[in-house]
């Protein structure tokens, strides 16, 4: 779903689901659609998720856009100063700070697109994509496909022993699972 820009206006958006379901892939295209526009774009991402690319985000299926990781949230402010879109990957490993810039660059008349998890392998919030969820004029949640039994998946299944909230991993670690087939972690 696009949405047109209101003049005088920012907002944000929010794409969220489980593992492998195509968060990074829609937010690439969003992001890829407004430079189409010439919209001036800029992208961010912790500084935990070094997968695939230490400079770009990089999606399951191997699309890319080159992006710049930050420390914290705050580092966001001072790097999106002249941009009309800003496209934030993997914001659950973002410090609370991420909530108020978001805040912060929509009132400043920016789009704002957000992806990540909405719930960690526990199926709890993840960090602080439930306010994020919340706080968005605009909310997407895709769902992957159960690798059990082929229905429409919302879970995250972890396949290690970690208790750890944050592991980054991808096919060694994790699963996309139905509600039904999803198996609550074993402490």
């Amino acid at each position: 779903m696009e949405h047109l820009t209101p003049h005088h206006s920012g907002w944000i958006e929010v794409i969220t689901g489980s593992m492998f379901s195509g968060k990074t892939e829609e937010l690439i295209r969003r992001l890829r659609r407004a430079q189409i526009a010439r919209q001036h774009v800029a992208i961010f991402k912790p500084d935990i998720d070094t997968r695939f690319s230490d400079d770009h985000i990089v999606s399951h299926s191997r699309q890319q856009l080159e992006s710049t990781r930050v420390k914290k949230a705050t580092d966001i402010l001072a790097l999106a100063k002249h941009v009309q879109v800003v496209g934030i990957d993997e914001a659950q490993f973002f410090d609370v700070g991420i909530i108020e810039v978001c805040r912060i660059l929509a009132k400043q008349k920016k789009r704002v697109i957000v992806a990540g998890l909405e719930k960690d392998f526990r199926a709890q919030p993840f960090g602080h994509m439930p306010e994020l969820i919340i706080d968005a004029e605009y909310v997407t949640k895709n769902l992957a496909i159960c690798v059990i039994c082929g229905n429409p998946a919302g879970f995250t299944q972890r396949l290690t022993n970690s208790g750890d909230q944050i592991l980054v991993g991808e096919t060694e670690a994790y699963e996309a699972r139905c509600r039904n087939c999803y198996e609550e972690p074993k402490e």
